[in-house]
């Protein structure tokens, strides 16, 4: 037995290396570009067309992904797209690299969550510092960036950094696409050794010790937000 997961694990590992680290750091990223919009589009209080367009859209957007299955996403993306046929643009078909058609559904999916998320950590904010900052001038954007995102940022931290830890999980999933990450390779390893048992306890003890490294990341991150409030708050008053 011992073995068996001598030669398995450092498989299983350097899957990860490759794979399911990169995928998940790549899509959380960028799905909170995706989510930062969002929720900036949904809090929005200019008037205008263009602007209740954008609203519906992004709404539509977040109760889209928040209400079908991760794994639906992932094959509607990979194996659903190449079947779009659309003449003088795509003749043959929207057809994606496994890796890029996971990060697409990864980061989209992720983008949803933490979209309201990051919402209601800006709306969170006391609306009288929008309003005192207002009255000495100050635009919008630079409220935004140097008043209420600092003072968000502590409240949204424990929501984000739970949304990463579980998109590492959710990884697992793209070996339905056909990504060789950690859990396919321990299924791989688990056809070869007739194992089952063995490799997919192997590979839940490595998910298991990589979140929590990143559980301790993100209890690090709390103490520094929070001490960024308190000076905040310290220097207000």
């Amino acid at each position: 037995m011992w073995k068996i997961i001598a030669d398995a694990v450092p498989q299983m590992v350097a899957a990860g290396i490759k794979y399911t680290i990169p995928i998940a750091i790549v899509s959380f990223a960028i799905g909170l570009i995706i989510a930062l919009i969002t929720a900036l589009t949904r809090i929005s209080a200019r008037k205008g067309v263009l602007i209740s367009i954008a609203k519906g859209v992004a709404s539509f957007y977040v109760w889209l992904f928040r209400s079908t299955p991760l794994l639906v996403q992932l094959f509607i993306v990979f194996f659903g797209l190449p079947s779009l046929v659309i003449p003088g643009i795509f003749p043959h078909g929207i057809k994606l690299d496994p890796v890029v058609a996971g990060i697409i559904t990864f980061s989209l999916n992720t983008g949803a969550y933490c979209a309201e998320t990051i919402r209601a950590a800006l709306l969170s904010i006391d609306s009288g510092q929008w309003e005192a900052a207002y009255a000495v001038g100050l635009p919008r954007r630079l409220v935004l960036r140097e008043i209420i995102i600092p003072q968000a940022l502590r409240t949204a931290v424990p929501p984000l950094s739970n949304s990463f830890i579980s998109l590492v999980k959710d990884t697992s999933l793209a070996a339905s696409i056909t990504i060789a990450e950690m859990f396919q390779v321990s299924q791989q390893i688990a056809a070869e050794n007739y194992q089952p048992l063995l490799m997919y306890s192997l590979v839940a003890l490595l998910y298991a010790i990589v979140c929590t490294v990143l559980s301790w990341g993100q209890r690090y991150l709390e103490k520094v937000t929070s001490r960024y409030t308190a000076n905040t708050q310290s220097t207000q008053l």
